[in-house]
């Protein structure tokens, strides 16, 4: 088997639980995420299975997340999971006061994750320090958000808002909900979290294990071609010589026996190249860099050589 599974995981699994799971389903150990979820969020969890895990590190970095947060309220874990520390309901607060406070989010900033978190410190995870009690410092960390909307305010029981983060990798929205709540000085903490876009995946193309499942009986369940999922980076095409000598982990001249599907947009040091050979076959991921003013393709994953006989 090989190729990608948009996994929509339910509330109560970790990303481990649901790998274990669906190497029972698909009946093969080859399986591995992009993109942990805390066991109380939803949503999109990426899953490669067979040598497609080798492409997990290439797939689309950007995330976003729908998110509900409760003001008024702060827990040991920032999310409701967690001890309730303090709870206020008592307070006003005007949207402006919401809005320009989300904003304060955006750009690159420096985000202190939560002490309950799976970051290692000294080779132990935060969490399992904290559960035992022990004093923890936490570093920040730098992460991006390029946009927050605001979605909706509920005042009911609680205050609450929702709101869509889009994100980089490695950004927590428990910190998010924490700090917004320290910022309005009324406190805050995670209600509920789905994630709705993560590697390229959207939640609306998810599936739950349960169609998984029925689309494995009916024999109709089909895995998703990565190169559909890897449009984002450039690509080459490989004459047959040269897709040979690739596969054999050779460099190849970037040339006139090379084309390029599209224009080479973006060439720093170096950058990695979708590699496919001259009959269209997938054959796995260069790096293009220059040695001596010419360009060369050095291949990174080249686990997919037997397509080529394949052709």
């Amino acid at each position: 088997m090989f190729g990608l599974i948009n996994l929509n995981k339910p509330v109560g699994f970790t990303s481990h639980d649901c790998i274990a799971k669906l190497r029972k389903l698909l009946k093969t150990k080859k399986i591995g995420h992009g993109g942990t979820l805390d066991p109380t969020a939803t949503g999109v969890l990426p899953v490669a299975v067979g040598k497609a895990t080798k492409l997990l590190q290439f797939l689309p970095e950007p995330k976003v997340y729908r998110a509900r947060i409760r003001l008024g309220v702060t827990t040991a874990t920032d999310d409701l999971a967690g001890e309730i520390i303090n709870s206020n309901t008592e307070f006003n607060l005007a949207p402006s006061q919401i809005i320009d406070s989300l904003n304060n989010f955006v750009g690159t900033i420096e985000q202190v994750p939560p002490i309950y978190s799976a970051i290692k410190q000294n080779g132990r995870k935060l969490y399992e320090l904290a559960r035992k009690g022990e004093a923890i410092t936490v570093e920040p960390r730098t992460v991006t958000i390029s946009k927050i909307e605001l979605l909706n305010t509920y005042k009911t029981d609680f205050y609450e808002l929702e709101i869509d983060v889009y994100c980089s990798p490695g950004t927590y929205i428990r910190a998010i909900a924490r700090d917004l709540g320290n910022n309005l000085g009324v406190g805050g903490t995670l209600a509920n979290l789905i994630r709705i876009e993560s590697c390229g995946m959207q939640l609306k193309d998810s599936l739950t294990f349960e169609e998984i499942a029925s689309q494995l009986q009916q024999q109709t369940f089909s895995l998703i071609e990565p190169t559909l999922i890897l449009n984002h980076l450039d690509a080459v095409t490989l004459t047959d010589e040269d897709a040979q000598r690739w596969c054999q982990g050779q460099l190849v001249d970037l040339n006139q026996a090379v084309t390029s599907s599209r224009e080479i947009t973006a060439f720093y040091p170096e950058c990695y190249l979708v590699t496919y050979s001259a009959r269209g076959t997938f054959l796995g991921i260069s790096i293009l860099f220059k040695r001596n003013e010419i360009l060369k393709l050095k291949p990174k994953v080249v686990s997919f050589a037997e397509n080529l006989t394949k052709s």
